[in-house]
């Protein structure tokens, strides 16, 4: 500011009204840097008398002040600084006078709100090549906090650098490492050193870290800070030879200021800098000479997901599978930061583990009596294997679409393990046992008996029905399948599910198993065309042909399509159902998706359950149906592994060998085989064909006879289709899912009686350990699940952690998926630990255990503790 400005400025403040019970003026010009001290000769007021303070006058000046001249106006002109407010005479009257200040730094410092002490005015002198932009000012002043010390100004810049508005060190620290690890191409710390905050930043470093090296180096940084972190959850000797980069003094900082980060939105940034530690320090060739139990606590490192992983799918080629530890490892790791990326290896290794369970549960094989006893445990229980084995190749899938150079081929040694579980054990020992024991039953009446029949269907189920009735008819959708959709219907609507089964026709292929599903009094079956066609009453039974039958036994009946009611307006298909009783809808994705490839079938399980699920909600809110029916015309088969030839039956089969065209086999089985596919065959009666099964074909009221192979045996013929068939005998193909749902109003009286039992709620977790006082920086929490998840209790995520009693977080976070669904108590606990941030405890203050869900639709519970720990860290005070 010039002289004049500086004259018109001082002439404007002595001409302005006099405060209240003021008769005079006194302006303290203070110029600590001594701007103008030369120009004061210069400095002529209209209305006052100017003084300047020379450091050896301040007793006559406040003689002049206080009692020689009470009435004229002064300028006190003082260059002077105080290092304490003792050694400043004037003071008294400094407190009642007024301020004036014309350097540029004042100016800045004014603008923005700072104090103007001779501390600040150092620090701000420090910054002037910050200050001298508007814009970077108003970063400043624009902040959460104002700073109010000269340390608080420091790390303001270095936000404002970072683009923060809260000046806080982890904010800061992250900023520079989301720049990059090269000091020379990191924008955030290149304009540290221009603006001279390079200095403050490693200063903050050190005293928060404990990172002390004469050469600034953000890769160094970052080893010391997750190494220290890492000895927090794991032993310090797991990292012998990395004591350089490890600060025990400062492990609770570089603990919590890790852990933050971890559970932050940008994870992503830091999952660059932890693989950088790791190839730096060869932390994975480290971590394989550990075990399982020492890796799984710790979540820095993205590598440790992987030496886990190695070990338990190496131990699982090798035949190895313990249960206990992959489930543990698999639970623990879930809950860790980075379990995304490797969640489909997880996940799968997980069902090989539940698949080895049931192996041990039922290692002495299946040795049945009965068939019926068989399709009773099959329902109840058996059939699980088949979800695992569902959802391990689910994973499988779905990690073929990443790469990992590391486990890909590893999690391709875990299938062939798994299909020796699933295709030649339990497939093999299930499906042998189930051959021998309804093979009898199946050859003299073509069904098993004392289990209901698909051919009931329709007399039992809808004839019978006193209410409107909505049918769904899935295509291939197996029972598994439908066990699981009924167990999300239960969870996510209110209603009453039910879950049962019928045998489906023989073949289980779909013209015969939708034929059986339509009214009729007799199912007969003609060639026509060399086609083997299915009649209901002498009436065709193809797609088109359907709504007829139907509406031969009930005129108020239709039957439709998912994917037509799908695509239609709202109003568009109420009105195709309004004043219909009996609405049959075909969905057809599980077996569509086999036309394409086999692979895509158990991906298409999943898509299948999502399209009904919505179905039903269209039925129930759009069409007013509250009682629905969903079943499939049949089951299927699938292995992953191609069968080999001992696992086929030839065509050769199907003709008698004694016959004179022996020559001709081609000939002769075209004119005997009238249909055959992978899992059956329909011949000529009298045709005797060896290794295959007799199956009594529509009650032996046809010229045809029925044969399909045992256990999973596939017939050779061209073409693919060998992982997914259905047609045959196996459980898997003829155990047809039948769903009651009844939808449940508000004003309906089963509703009102049951409510507990019908509302969903998710399973929630309460503290199990008692004690409430805690001793130690690092301590563990017990925890239960209160309720198993199944029927209306859905499983759910919590967030536990501790606050003091503003709600400030002073612990890390840690994370409870509550999905046990075990009727065991004692088998729904969950064990936490929790670090404690380095702050000051108190001994009489409140703090509380809080329990959050995840997302935010239940009260947090908060359960009140006391801290008492003799030597907490105190917060740090950066650059006292």
């Amino acid at each position: 500011m010039d002289t004049d400005k500086v004259i018109q400025d001082l002439n404007r403040r002595f001409a302005a009204p006099l405060p209240e019970f003021y008769q005079r003026r006194i302006i303290f010009w203070y110029d600590e840097d001594k701007e103008f001290e030369d120009k004061l000769d210069e400095v002529v007021l209209k209305n006052a008398n100017v003084i300047a303070l020379t450091g050896n006058n301040a007793f006559s000046v406040k003689k002049l002040l206080s009692v020689d001249d009470l009435t004229t106006n002064y300028l006190v002109y003082s260059p002077l600084a105080y290092n304490r407010p003792d050694d400043n005479w004037l003071l008294d009257i400094e407190l009642y006078s007024e301020e004036f200040r014309a350097d540029l730094i004042s100016i800045w410092m004014d603008e923005m709100g700072l104090a103007s002490t001779p501390a600040m005015r150092k620090q701000a002198k420090h910054y002037r090549a910050y200050f001298n932009a508007k814009d970077r000012r108003l970063k400043i002043s624009t902040q959460n906090k104002v700073p109010a010390t000269p340390a608080q100004l420091h790390m303001a810049v270095m936000a404002a650098i970072c683009g923060l508005k809260a000046a806080q060190p982890n904010q800061i620290l992250r900023s520079v490492f989301r720049a990059g690890l090269d000091l020379n191409s990191n924008a955030v710390y290149q304009d540290f050193v221009k603006y001279h905050a390079d200095g403050a930043f490693w200063a903050m470093v050190r005293q928060g870290c404990g990172f002390s090296e004469e050469e600034p180096d953000l890769g160094r940084l970052a080893i010391h800070l997750l190494l220290t972190a890492a000895t927090r959850t794991m032993r310090q000797e797991y990292l012998a030879g990395l004591d350089g980069f490890i600060s025990m003094p400062h492990q609770a900082y570089c603990y919590d200021f890790i852990s933050e980060w971890l559970h932050s939105k940008d994870i992503g940034q830091l999952y660059d800098v932890a693989r950088y530690v790791e190839d730096e320090a060869h932390l994975h060739q480290r971590f394989e000479k550990l075990t399982v139990d020492d890796l799984v606590g710790t979540e820095c490192f993205p590598c440790i997901n992987e030496v886990i992983l190695t070990k338990l799918m190496t131990e699982i080629s090798d035949h190895i599978i313990d249960v206990d530890t992959i489930t543990g490892a698999v639970e623990k790791r879930r809950t860790c930061a980075w379990y995304e990326p490797f969640e489909n290896f997880y996940d799968g290794i997980l069902q090989a583990a539940n698949m080895q369970r049931f192996f041990k549960e039922h290692s002495a094989g299946f040795h049945t009596a009965e068939a019926k006893g068989i399709w009773k445990e099959y329902t109840e229980s058996y059939y699980q294997m088949d979800t695992y084995y569902r959802l391990f190749h689910l994973s499988f899938q779905k990690s073929l679409e990443t790469s990992n150079i590391l486990l890909d081929d590893l999690f391709k040694h875990v299938v062939d393990k798994v299909e020796g579980l699933y295709t030649h054990w339990f497939l093999g020992e299930l499906g042998n046992n189930w051959s021998d024991v309804c093979a009898d039953e199946m050859a003299s009446y073509g069904k098993v008996l004392e289990v209901p029949q698909q051919e009931e269907f329709y007399c039992s189920r809808i004839k019978t029905s006193d209410t409107r009735v909505f049918v769904i008819i899935s295509d291939a959708m197996r029972y598994e399948v439908a066990a699981a959709m009924a167990d999300q219907l239960r969870r996510e609507t209110q209603s009453k599910v039910s879950l049962g089964s019928m045998q489906s026709i023989f073949p289980s292929v779909t013209k015969f198993g939708m034929a059986a599903l339509l009214p009729h009094k007799e199912l007969t079956a003609e060639l026509r065309n060399d086609i083997l066609t299915v009649l209901a009453d002498g009436q065709p039974t193809a797609s088109g042909c359907r709504d007829k039958v139907l509406k031969s036994e009930d005129p108020a009946s239709i039957a439709l399509k998912y994917n037509d009611i799908i695509a239609m307006k709202r109003a568009e298909r109420s009105a195709l159902v309004k004043g219909m009783d009996v609405v049959y809808i075909y969905h057809d994705t599980i077996d569509e998706a086999s036309h394409t490839s086999d692979t895509a079938v158990f991906a298409a399980c999943d898509k299948a359950i999502s399209e009904l699920k919505n179905l039903v909600r269209i039925i129930v809110n759009e069409f007013g149906g509250t009682n629905i029916l969903i079943t499939a015309d049949h089951g299927f088969l699938y292995t992953y592994s191609p069968l080999t030839e001992d696992d086929k039956v030839g065509k050769n089969e199907f003709y008698d060998a004694d016959r004179e065209n022996i020559n001709n086999p081609k000939k002769e089985s075209a004119k005997r085989c009238v249909e055959y596919g992978r899992r059956y065959a329909i011949v000529q009666k009298g045709v005797q064909p060896n290794y295959l099964l007799p199956v009594k074909f529509l009650d032996g009221k046809s010229d045809f006879d029925g044969f399909a192979p045992r256990e999973s045996i596939r017939i050779k013929m061209n073409g693919g289709g060998m992982n997914f068939v259905h047609g045959g005998i196996s459980l898997q193909e003829m155990v047809v899912p039948v769903i009651e749902y009844h939808y449940l109003r508000n004003d309906s009286m089963e509703y009102k009686r049951n409510k507990q039992k019908y509302d969903t709620k998710p399973v929630t977790v309460n503290l199990l350990s008692a004690n409430r006082k805690i001793s130690n920086m690092i301590f563990s929490l017990n925890f239960y699940q209160k309720d198993a998840v199944g029927a209306n209790r859905e499983a759910a995520a919590y967030q536990v952690y501790f606050t003091d009693e503003n709600g400030r977080q002073i612990s890390d976070v840690q994370k409870i998926i509550a999905d046990k669904t075990s009727d065991n108590g004692a088998e729904r606990t969950f064990r936490c630990q929790f670090n404690l941030k380095s702050l000051k405890y108190s001994n009489t203050a409140a703090y509380y255990l809080v329990i959050a869900d995840e997302q935010g639709l239940q009260m947090p519970q908060r359960e009140p503790f006391q801290i008492d720990i003799a030597f907490a860290v105190d917060e740090f005070d950066f650059f006292s």
